[in-house]
């Protein structure tokens, strides 16, 4: 907005600037204005109103605090435009408006502190349904309760048609990412889009209690987790609820009028925990920290002793424009808990959290700035470090990691009290041209991911595809990790790595990046483009609901090129690796996505509405197709008489479309021979199979007229003799496949320096098997059914198909357990 614009509004009464002595709170610094009973309504309104009108990439933070008590008259509830002495302002970027006491109804605002699209066509504003609330990010309302009463504000309450009209009774929150409400009380009903539908890509609901209807409308997708609500109503392609008493049944994918459903309801929230808060206990500041939950639903207010713990605020380093890496880390390293007012905070090393339980919790979007290459954070190897509230901005010097959550390799962490990340968002560009190689690196198990937006900049200053770069968003390298909440886009390679086991995400939204020239330049090996959400091939069990992947190649970047991504969504087909309520959708532009998830889901592309979206309803599906097996020999066939007068190794290989990978059976069909079965089991060995030596223990097993399976354990060599051997493969569904057979005769010449090949032999071949666990005996885990292309590799490379190495030599079988290294952030 315009200086002349500012004077103009000023003069008309509408933004003044409140007394900065009676509201900045020395304590907290001149960022920080906290309200009490003894401010008139003008003065409140006057003050939000000021803080509304900063930039997009302003760097101003303000933090406002109402203080226990009432707010704002109430009246003309049914007639809102005749209301009189309301709280009544709009809310702005980097604004945070919150409640003091210990409970959001200790705080009641009669009014709306709300948030509008941007108008551009004033004349007819349903002609221009955007930028609408697309960029309407990082600004947040908390602890508070409202008995809603809006009016238009500003500008807006000149127009003939003003945005910020509602309908009685209502309060609208129109905001796409990083706008989280926590722990609100709307006593009445919530709209969370435009008066004329504008565009809107939000959202986050959290521990909190809506009386009446909440509309959703044109909102792409919205997230709502622990809270109470009256009715719901809306929603465009993936609404998803987790703990939500009275919410909509999920019917995605189910047929409805015009279209199909777009719910997704979990009934329980597996892991949760709230996010710290300030309050005041008579006179004096406290910061309460909820404990985690398991299996939990609707809002939890309780701030008593079993509910959480009160912190006083002199167990808090207070930090401020001035401070430093150096002065915080020494706060930190004194036992002090963090909390960083309003302020960006440039910072030459990383801010370094090395005790267990420490709270880092920033107030009206305090930025971090690692201006040296450096992380912004680094949390070292402890367990129940709680981080809330905070954005990161990558500078010009790139970062390799800006988040990093414990050291890699991590050990220490507690089921019950799990290192938390709350409102953590993550900016590469915008403000400036930054790079950083990875947004957020979680790497201490049990970690709790709770409303992150990490976002490679689409818009801004110096954003260009070569300019400011980021590879990654998330990469998830520890086990039993959960994300409620996870919003990741643009980024020039996956926008999400998960490595970890157990791991599981409810609500996902993901934008592509807008920018790659070419597809040549977005390429993930052989495949076309990078998935968004990318499961290691390597991972065992996984579970994601609720899950929306957009792209938007833009034309004017890509010069009308074409770009696609294969899938939006790449896993190993494993029935303990699953996705339910999946969604692409084309946006505009060039190119699109050609599948859901791995080879499953239409594409979609321009042309028509009917090919802009495509879902699939749940992933993988029923496991009915058998495996299959073949059997090669070396040498491959045997002399002019008719004998082999070498050992014979036979190769086996078993392949599935599901992971993991089939087992391997045999058994003898012919008699007069006999079996040797190993003392040790392997546990790993080479791709190519070196010839086992003959020296080592082995138990005799003979097998005569042998017809039982016997499932393939180590290598087993067989003597001289006429040989009739079968294979099977039976995948983890019980499938079974057609079984293959090897027959031939073995003589092998003895002299007095050669063991009688009659006597089998046995050794071993350990190989210390990869970072992701124990080895799967002779699995290397990749169905063949899959995609091309994979995550960057540090360790052996993985090979498609799974495969099986059966060694049969002389006068046995030797089996190799093989598997995959498990993929690394690139």
């Amino acid at each position: 907005m315009s200086a002349a614009a500012i004077l103009a509004l000023a003069a008309a009464g509408t933004i003044v600037t409140a007394p900065a002595a009676h509201g900045a709170d020395p304590l907290f610094g001149p960022n920080v204005t906290i309200f009490d009973e003894n401010w008139s309504v003008d003065a409140i309104n006057s003050a939000l109103q000021a803080a509304s009108h900063e930039g997009e990439f302003s760097l101003k933070r303000h933090q406002f605090f109402f203080a226990p008590g009432t707010y704002g008259v109430n009246n003309n509830a049914d007639n809102p435009l005749a209301a009189t002495n309301i709280i009544n302002s709009e809310l702005g970027y980097y604004q945070s408006v919150s409640g003091l006491g210990a409970s959001p109804d200790d705080v009641l605002i009669n009014g709306a502190i709300h948030v509008e699209p941007e108008r551009v066509c004033e004349a007819n504003p349903w002609d221009c349904q955007q930028p609408g609330s697309l960029t309407k990010f990082w600004r947040s309302m908390s602890n508070l309760a409202f008995n809603p009463i809006q009016q238009p504000v500003g500008v807006d309450a000149t127009r003939p048609f003003p945005s910020g009209i509602t309908a009685p009774h209502q309060m609208r929150f129109a905001v796409s990412q990083a706008a989280p409400l926590r722990r609100i009380h709307i006593k009445g009903d919530l709209t969370v889009f435009g008066r004329v539908g504008e565009y809107a890509s939000g959202g986050y609901l959290a521990d909190s209690k809506v009386d009446g209807q909440i509309v959703t409308g044109s909102q792409q997708q919205w997230f709502t987790r622990n809270s109470e609500v009256g009715t719901w109503e809306g929603g465009v392609w993936n609404n998803v609820f987790s703990g939500v008493t009275n919410a909509p049944a999920t019917d995605f994918g189910q047929p409805r009028a015009g279209g199909v459903g777009v719910t997704t309801n979990v009934d329980k929230t597996p892991v949760s925990r709230e996010i710290p808060f300030l309050y005041k206990d008579g006179n004096n500041f406290k910061v309460f920290v909820p404990k985690a939950h398991t299996n939990s639903t609707g809002a939890n207010w309780s701030t008593d002793a079993s509910a959480g713990q009160s912190l006083p605020i002199s167990d808090f380093y207070i930090a401020k424009a001035g401070d430093t890496a150096a002065s915080i880390n020494a706060a930190l390293a004194s036992g002090k808990n963090l909390l960083l007012t309003p302020e960006v905070y440039y910072l030459n090393a990383p801010i370094k959290v090395t005790r267990a339980n420490t709270v880092v919790l920033g107030l009206g979007y305090a930025s971090l700035v690692p201006n040296n290459g450096t992380a912004a954070i680094e949390i070292a190897d402890v367990p129940g470090v709680k981080l809330a509230g905070i954005t990161v901005d990558a500078h010009t010097k790139n970062s390799d990691v800006l988040v990093q959550v414990g050291p890699r390799g991590a050990t220490a962490a507690e089921v019950a009290n799990p290192t938390t990340l709350s409102d953590v968002f993550i900016r590469v560009g915008g403000p400036w041209a930054g790079n950083a190689t990875t947004s957020i690196e979680v790497n201490t198990p049990n970690t709790l991911l709770d409303h992150i937006w990490a976002w490679r900049a689409d818009h801004g200053d110096g954003v260009d595809w070569h300019t400011n770069v980021g590879d990654h968003g998330v990469v998830v390298n520890a086990d039993n990790v959960t994300a409620t909440g996870l919003f990741v886009e643009h980024y020039g390679k996956n926008q999400v790595i998960w490595n970890g086991n157990n791991g599981r995400t409810i609500f996902y939204q993901s934008e592509l990046p807008y920018d790659p020239p070419t597809q040549a330049d977005y390429m993930d090996g052989t495949r076309l483009g990078y998935s968004s959400y990318r499961v290691a091939d390597t991972v065992t069990s996984h579970l994601a609901q609720g899950m929306g992947v957009y792209s938007f190649f833009d034309d004017t970047r890509n010069n009308g090129n074409h770009v696609y991504a294969e899938s939006g969504v790449q896993a190993p087909q494993n029935a303990n690796v699953r996705f339910e309520s999946l969604t692409s959708v084309f946006l505009n532009g060039t190119g699109g996505i050609n599948h859901v998830i791995n080879g499953t889901g239409a594409q979609v592309k321009g042309g028509s509405p009917a090919t802009m979206t495509a879902q699939v309803v749940s992933y993988p599906g029923v496991d009915r197709s058998a495996p299959t097996v073949s059997i090669t020999a070396d040498p491959a066939a045997p002399g002019p008489n008719g004998f082999y007068t070498k050992k014979v190794t036979l190769t086996v290989t078993a392949s599935d479309d599901f992971l993991p990978a089939p087992r391997v059976e045999y058994r003898f069909l012919s008699a007069g021979t006999v079996a040797t079965k190993p003392a040790a089991r392997v546990e790993s060995v080479a791709l190519a199979a070196a010839v086992p030596t003959e020296d080592a223990a082995q138990d005799e097993v003979p097998v005569e007229d042998d017809t039982e399976w016997i499932r393939a354990e180590g290598p087993i060599v067989l003597g001289n003799g006429d040989h009739s051997v079968e294979v099977r493969a039976v995948d983890a569904a019980g499938n079974i496949s057609a079984s293959a057979s090897w027959s031939g005769k073995v003589q092998v010449a003895v002299d007095a320096e050669t063991p009688d090949p009659g006597t089998p032999s046995v050794t071993p071949t350990p190989v210390t098997p990869g970072d992701g666990g124990a080895a799967t005996p002779g699995v290397i885990a990749a169905p063949g059914a899959q995609p091309g292309g994979g995550l960057p590799q540090t360790g052996a490379a993985g090979q498609a198909g799974a495969i099986i190495a059966l060694l049969l030599m002389a006068a046995g079988i030797a089996l190799g357990a093989v598997r995959r290294a498990r993929a690394q952030r690139g």
